[in-house]
């Protein structure tokens, strides 16, 4: 059980796996308000940067949950390095239908609402977690300009426009769903460049380290094209954020 491999040799640099920051996720856990003792839940945790930044900083506990094995060691390493091993626990599973006993203040999903169907069946999983009065989080992508196409949609490695929204849609269509946004912070190209432009080096020093390896090639032709068409597309098209709801 585990993410297909390309993605682990691609972002095993990252200690966050999502278009944000930092700098933005310690904005966000100081928009939340949490307090301390405060639970937080998270599905699709990758490295475990926010709940050990958060636990570390507002002294939140904390469960986390990540397909990728290796993913889950280095949150479980990040943890103790910042000295909140007491505080949080890492899981290696599929977060996918995953309830807890234990009624979290915030349930966050980011950047992995294919977890459950979508925003929208993601939002009903994180609601079956969160105790009265919680937050629920969501990470989406959302155009920040219609893509002309469905190519240039593609371009940006979504299926096709009707993928997303723009952003006061998608707004809107939580709302729709019974909640009120309460809290936003949302990417800018910075943090994408991050996110996107660290993933080439992390490429060529595998690729030197690894000449014969079976995905070699693949690895190859993504570093190739991939700064151009992030550049073209992704860059110029694409906006992600993180949404705070709340139950109306």
């Amino acid at each position: 059980m585990d993410i297909p491999r390309i993605f682990n040799i691609m972002e095993s640099a990252h200690r966050i796996h999502n278009p944000i920051t930092a700098e933005k996720l310690a904005t966000l856990g100081a928009a939340l308000r949490l307090e301390a003792g405060a639970r937080v839940l998270d599905l699709g945790s990758g490295s475990g940067e926010m709940l050990c930044t958060w636990a570390r900083a507002h002294g939140v506990t904390g469960l986390g949950i990540d397909l990728s094995q290796l993913f889950t060691e280095q949150a479980k390493l990040r943890a103790e390095e910042l000295g909140v091993a007491d505080r949080v626990q890492f899981i290696h599973g599929d977060a996918a239908g995953y309830v807890s006993d234990e009624k979290a203040a915030v349930a966050a999903c980011l950047g992995a609402t294919w977890i459950a169907g979508g925003v929208a069946g993601t939002i009903a999983l994180l609601a079956r977690s969160l105790r009265p009065g919680g937050i629920i989080l969501i990470g989406e992508p959302y155009w920040r300009q219609l893509p002309p196409t469905q190519e240039v949609a593609q371009r940006c490695l979504a299926h096709s426009v009707s993928d997303f929204l723009l952003l006061p849609e998608l707004l809107a269509s939580f709302g729709h769903l019974g909640y009120d946004v309460v809290e936003m912070v949302l990417a800018d190209q910075d943090g994408w460049d991050r996110y996107e432009a660290a993933k080439w080096l992390t490429m060529r020093r595998w690729l030197q380290a690894h000449p014969d390896d079976e995905l070699a090639n693949e690895v190859r032709a993504k570093l190739t094209s991939e700064p151009a068409r992030y550049a073209a597309y992704t860059r110029e098209y694409l906006g992600w954020g993180v949404f705070a709801l709340m139950p109306r």
